[in-house]
């Protein structure tokens, strides 16, 4: 897929990710069926019909090019995958169940193991946002389009972070010390990514834990904004890993914090 493929694609998930937004919302109201998976996390009935809306939307816009998602077993097993689709219906389920507002709808188009495009809807607090390609990167906010560009928000002198939990473990408070963190704020879904390129917040990091389908889309819309995304080691970040496994992760909304 060239630049206007990409673009194209992307943009044609726009309209059917505010859809499922809603449907997601109108779903808790009505009341979830929850049941626990075989690796102890929680699933719902909206975990599976947003996953199979998904699937069969990006299906119809590129038939050739294979999906994998967290709740099917669908090429999972394939460790060849150079291009390929990653999608996570709903990342953050034990908050979306729990009623919070940061859960997020995810789909991400990697080619060569790279993510090159990426959309994200966080429908609770009414943020969409989407990339496809270096500086087009945006947010959709009250029908406004806003251009993401990992701008500063905060204070001069202060480093926000983001943190998974809130008690950190060795490797995380030196990381936050190497920074120079002057604070964080819990959050668990992949809007983490996007709220450091809207430039609200500056850091995160993540000692190897989830999924890469946790972390795609995510990392297409911040590193298409402007932002730096590695592991510890400073090292990019590939797709297709075997068992779609996550390294650790640092996100920094520029080498200027």
């Amino acid at each position: 897929m060239n630049s206007a493929e990409i673009e194209k694609t992307i943009n044609s998930l726009i309209h059917a990710f505010i859809n499922l937004g809603n449907l997601s919302l109108d779903l808790r109201k009505k009341g979830l069926k929850k049941k626990i998976k075989s690796d102890n996390t929680s699933v719902t009935n909206a975990d599976i019909e947003i996953n199979n809306i998904i699937t069969k939307k990006i299906s119809n816009l590129t038939p050739y090019i294979k999906i994998v998602s967290e709740e099917t077993s669908a090429n999972k097993e394939n460790e060849n995958l150079n291009n390929f689709w990653l999608i996570d219906p709903i990342d953050g389920t034990h908050g979306y169940i729990n009623g919070k507002d940061e859960f997020t709808i995810n789909a991400a188009l990697i080619l060569n193991k790279k993510p090159v495009g990426g959309i994200i809807n966080a429908p609770a607090k009414k943020r969409l946002f989407y990339s496809f390609g270096l500086s087009n990167s945006f947010e959709i906010n009250n029908n406004e389009k806003i251009k993401l560009t990992c701008k500063k928000k905060s204070k001069l002198n202060e480093i926000n972070a983001i943190s998974y939990s809130n008690n950190h473990k060795p490797e995380i408070i030196e990381l936050y010390k190497k920074y120079n963190v002057t604070n964080f704020t819990k959050m668990k879904s992949s809007l983490k990514f996007c709220v450091i390129a809207s430039g609200e917040y500056d850091f995160y990091a993540a000692e190897p834990r989830a999924q890469e389908w946790d972390i795609a889309a995510g990392h297409a819309i911040l590193e298409h904004a402007g932002g730096i995304v590695t592991d510890f080691n400073e090292n990019k970040i590939s797709y297709g890993k075997k068992g779609f496994k996550n390294p650790s992760l640092i996100l920094k909304r520029g080498k200027n914090l």
